[in-house]
Formats: structure tokens, C-alpha cells, sequence
């Protein structure tokens, strides 16, 4: 048996002692400092301190796994480190370890940002007199075997109308950048302060995402001064906005696409595009690679160094012009993604040292965010995987507490807590079924979806109109992107979003990246956000009947209701708890 126990204690400390600063999952930049961990087995380590110049800063168990745990402690300067474990067997002294000379830096703006994603089109009509522009522009105009074929033809609808055959792509509603502008207050006063748009340029569709013109605002949503005066006010009221960013493929409308088709293999964009046979009508599937086999997003030759450039030229040309962050669309596509986007992160950075990037890869991908590519990913992973499963109240031995913690301790320990800091963190979104339809019209589960997402570090960002306590279904119609029914918003439901909008900006534990597991029985999840007296202890249970959380010593108050606990917190069935130490 003490043969077990030493082998045991051994493979705990080679967890300690791999260690690697080079890893940004183990050391990385956080405004407060920079964050180090290690991993050991389990109970293993019973005490670790980060030694640097004379001095001592504790380490704390921050992540409970099966068979292992993650340890944290945070250095105030990137200088040389020690770190000291107290073990059944004695003490241990690990390193000295070097920092990296630049360790991937979680953004400082974005701590207690709250995020909102916004799709133009069925968002908010400000204008009116603009809408028979997206007719002029559609990719009709372009599609030849569209056109041969006859078919449904692109339309305008009235704001109330029902998505019809056309729904996805070619029905038009109307909304515009003058809307967003004029539901900027809204916004602000729903505590957003990250906009997410879906694509705003010229393109053929209602969606955006077959561009025709990457370097021109769509006309029937405004143009550039428009879209200027949009990011001043939105600056103003604290707002800032991120563009969308499609490097994969084009629309058929785009200018190096018709050359090819005008003039063939004599086209100098021939080697742009993945050509199968010429002469070819657009709109063949046959013709030309696109993307899913989709004709009309033909697919980018992102191999070539003219494309490579051109790309990076729109990036840039839209971060000088005032965006503060790049959602880049499908990066995995790309054929030479990962040296593709290095290169555009350090185009990007070289204007704004600050610039926010986000890609659209829905696993986890841990290998995308060490501070070389993206600054985080959508982050489905977390949002729709663990946040909404939990929300859906399945049986605690299918998604309990205990599951849901286990899969959010598994998912820190992967990222570096600089992503964790910055996530880009949703449930829902344009590509997906509304939150309250996932969750069967329950609305008291929308609420402890939306309360577990504002709990976590990162950036919680909410698809228009979930605020509102909206129904939609992505099968068949994308009933989600269904024009916002404003007269029929829910005032409960924004009233709530709202309130945990406020905390996530004012309470100092929850706009920081720190996350540590606590406890987690039958229906009952529980972590602490944020270190020492202003630390969060958060609670929830996704069970109809109220659950018990046993509390550290004290007086405790929740920030939800202004109720106050000492000794045990009742945790109400599908409920929350923000519970932090009460003041005497």
C-alpha cells in the first residue's frame, strides 16, 4: 500500500514538474498579474507558494478533476520563478522557471464587457427608403443557372410577414444601420458594451456571407459616413463593435470571380479560385470548389500570396477605420488556416495593439487561442455544450452538477486563462435555435442559462432579441432570425438580462478571469469567481425542488435578490445564487 502511495505521489509531482512557462494554458497575462498552474494528482499537493526575489505569493487548488488537479497562483512581474509544493512526503522545490518574453495578454478593455450579436437585415428598419437596394445587388444578378431555372425570385417583405422559401437567404426585411444606430440607447441601457455585427457589406444575400465587395457598405444598409457616425456614437456609450470577417470564400458577384468568368485561364484572379472546367455558368456546383458545395460562395484560393494580401488589406482597412475587434468566419476552412491567421494577427495588431479576434470554430480547440492565432473562439463549447445542456435540467446522472462542473474544470484546464478571460462566450446566435426554444418555452430555464453564461469569465454575448423571451426554431426556417417583434418584448426577461449585465460590469470577481471549482451534488453547481474579499461564490441548481449549499463562515448576501444567508444558502429549484461575503 505504501508502495502505491509513493508511486502515486510520484506521478503527481512529474505532473508538477512538466511545468512549462512556454505553455500559455500554464502561464499567461491577466490585467491583475500573470496567472501560473500546474497539474498534480489528485490530493497529492497539499500546500504550493510562487517564490520570485525574497518573495511569496500562495497557490490555491483551483481546478478538481478526476484522478487530478490544476494549482494557481498569480506573480505580480514576468521575472524568474520558483514554485515551492508542501507534499505527505516533505517539500519540493520546482524551477527556476523563465516567463516567456511575450505571454499571450488578455485584453484589459474587455473585463465586464457584455456582449450582443446583431444580424442587419431583421434587426431594426431605420430607414425605409433603402430597402429596394438589396434587390439591385442580390446574387440573382449573378447566378446563371438561377436564372435559367426560373424559381422564386429575391423579395422584400413587410417587418410582420412569415419567412417564406426564401427565408435564409433572399427575403428581406429591411433592417439597416440607421436601425442599429437609433437602438444604440437600447442597447446601452441593456448594459451591452461589445456589438457583434453579422457581415454589413456588399454581398448577395440577406445573410451577408457571399461578398461581393468586402471594401463597401452594403447599400441597402447605409454607406461609410453612416457607418462612421455608427461607431463615434457607439464609442460614446461605451460600445464597441466587431465586424464580420469572411476570408474563405467570395460571392458570385465579386470582382476577381466575374473576371474569371469574363475571360477564362487568361483572368490574372484564375489561380484566386479552384476552377474545374471553363467555360462554367455561376451558380454550377460543378464548375468551381466552394465551400460545402455551395455555388454560390466559390471558394478562395487562400495558397496564393495576391489573395493572402488582398484579405489582409480588408482586415486592415476596417481596423483603421474605427472597428475594435475581427470575428473571423469559418477559419478552419482556410487551407493554410494556421499560418494564415499568425499573419493576419500580427497585421492586425500592428495597427491596433489592442484589436480583438475571434474565431468561428465551434469544439473545443484549445490550440487556436495560445496567443500566436485567435484571442478566443465562439465559444459553442462552452455555451451550448455545457451551459445549455445544464440549463435543459436532464437527470443529475445525465447533466448534473457533477457533470457540469467535471466539463467546466476539464475546459479551464485546457485554455490559457487569458482566453478563459477573453471567451466569447454564447448560447445562441444567428446559426442556432433560440435559447427559450432549446428549452421548450421555460422560461425560468432561460434565466438560469443566462445567469450561469454572465458567471463565467469571458464575455457573455447575447443574439438579438433573446432579451425579449423570443421562440425560434433553426428547422426549417432559421425561425431565429425571424425580424425582432419589438412590441412584443418581454420586459421581465430585459429587465433580468439587464440586472446581470450590471454585475457582470461592476462587481470586480466577476470582470476578472479567475474560476475555481466548489461543489457540485445532484442538481447543484457551485464556483467561486475572483480571489480574497471580493471573491463570488456562485451557485445554481437546475432541479425543480430547492437544493442546500453548505457556506464558508460568515454572513453572505445574494446579489440577485438582496437576500442573506449565514451558514447555508436555500438554492431555489431552477435557480441561482450570486452570493458574495455581506458587509458588516
Amino acid at each position: 500500500m505504501k508502495r502505491f502511495h509513493a508511486l502515486t505521489l510520484l506521478l503527481a509531482l512529474a505532473f508538477a514538474q512538466g511545468h512549462d512557462p512556454g505553455d500559455p494554458a500554464q502561464f499567461s497575462a491577466l490585467p491583475q498579474g500573470y496567472a501560473v498552474r500546474f497539474q498534480a494528482g489528485a490530493g497529492e499537493v497539499r500546500e504550493a507558494h510562487l517564490l520570485q526575489e525574497g518573495r511569496a505569493w500562495p497557490m490555491a487548488r483551483q481546478l478538481s478533476l478526476p484522478g487530478r488537479e490544476v494549482w494557481r497562483g498569480v506573480l505580480p512581474e514576468a521575472r524568474p520563478y520558483q514554485i515551492r509544493l508542501r507534499t505527505p512526503e516533505g517539500e519540493r522545490l520546482l524551477g527556476p522557471f523563465l516567463p516567456p518574453s511575450t505571454p499571450f495578454r488578455a485584453l484589459p478593455w474587455l473585463e465586464g464587457r457584455v456582449g450582443y450579436q446583431i444580424f442587419p437585415d431583421r434587426f431594426y428598419n431605420g430607414d425605409p427608403g433603402n430597402d429596394h437596394l438589396a434587390l439591385e445587388y442580390n446574387e440573382f444578378r449573378y447566378n446563371q443557372v438561377w436564372q435559367e431555372r426560373g424559381g422564386p425570385r429575391p423579395h422584400l417583405s413587410r417587418w410582420e410577414d412569415p419567412p417564406g422559401p426564401m427565408h435564409c437567404c433572399h427575403q428581406y426585411y429591411g433592417g439597416d444601420l440607421q436601425g442599429i444606430l437609433r437602438q444604440l440607447p437600447y442597447l446601452a441601457e441593456l448594459g451591452v458594451s461589445l456589438l457583434y455585427l453579422n457581415p454589413i457589406f456588399l454581398a448577395g444575400s440577406a445573410h451577408g456571407y457571399d461578398v461581393h465587395d468586402p471594401l463597401r457598405v452594403a447599400p441597402h444598409l447605409g454607406d461609410e459616413a453612416l457607418l462612421a457616425e455608427l461607431l463615434r456614437r457607439a464609442e460614446a456609450l461605451g460600445i464597441r463593435v466587431v465586424f464580420d470577417f469572411v476570408p474563405n470564400h467570395t460571392g458570385l458577384g465579386f470582382f476577381a470571380f466575374q473576371d474569371v468568368v469574363r475571360r477564362g485561364p487568361a483572368s490574372p484572379y484564375w489561380n484566386w479560385y479552384f476552377i474545374r472546367r471553363y467555360p462554367f455558368r455561376p451558380g454550377d456546383p460543378t464548375a468551381y470548389e466552394s465551400w460545402w458545395g455551395v455555388a454560390s460562395l466559390p471558394k478562395l484560393n487562400t495558397l496564393n500570396p495576391e489573395v493572402q494580401a488582398y484579405l489582409f488589406g480588408v482586415a486592415e482597412r476596417w481596423v483603421r477605420f474605427g472597428f475594435r475587434g475581427v470575428r473571423v468566419d469559418a477559419p478552419l476552412e482556410l487551407l493554410n488556416a494556421e499560418a494564415f491567421f499568425q499573419e493576419l494577427r500580427r497585421r492586425l495588431r500592428a495597427v491596433d495593439p489592442e484589436v480583438y479576434l475571434v474565431g468561428e470554430i465551434w469544439e473545443r480547440a484549445p490550440r487556436w487561442v495560445r496567443g500566436d492565432t485567435f484571442d478566443s473562439l465562439m465559444n459553442y463549447a462552452l455555451g451550448r455544450d455545457i451551459v445549455l445542456r445544464y440549463a435543459q435540467g436532464l437527470h443529475p446522472a445525465l447533466f448534473g452538477g457533477p457533470r457540469a462542473l467535471r466539463e467546466l474544470a476539464e475546459l479551464y484546464a485546457l485554455y490559457p486563462e487569458a482566453a478563459a478571460a477573453m471567451g466569447f462566450n454564447l448560447v445562441s446566435s444567428h446559426d442556432t435555435s433560440r435559447l427559450l426554444s432549446d428549452l421548450r418555452g421555460d422560461r425560468d430555464r432561460a434565466r438560469l442559462a443566462l445567469a450561469l453564461l454572465f458567471a463565467l469569465p469571458g464575455v457573455p454575448v447575447v443574439w438579438q432579441g433573446e432579451e425579449c423571451a423570443l421562440l425560434g426554431e433553426r428547422e426549417p426556417h432559421d425561425l431565429q432570425r425571424r425580424p425582432l417583434p419589438w412590441e412584443a418584448c418581454s420586459g421581465e426577461m430585459r429587465a433580468y438580462v439587464a440586472a446581470l449585465a450590471s454585475l457582470k460590469r461592476e462587481e470586480p470577481a466577476l470582470r476578472a478571469g479567475a474560476f475555481a471549482t466548489h461543489l457540485a451534488e445532484g442538481p447543484l453547481l457551485s464556483f467561486w469567481r475572483g480571489q480574497g474579499e471580493e471573491a463570488l461564490l456562485l451557485a445554481f441548481n437546475n432541479g425543480q425542488a430547492p437544493e442546500v449549499l453548505p457556506l464558508p463562515p460568515g454572513a453572505w448576501r445574494d446579489l440577485l435578490t438582496g437576500k442573506r444567508f449565514l451558514g447555508q444558502a436555500e438554492v431555489p429549484g431552477v435557480g441561482a445564487l450570486y452570493l458574495k461575503r455581506a458587509s458588516r
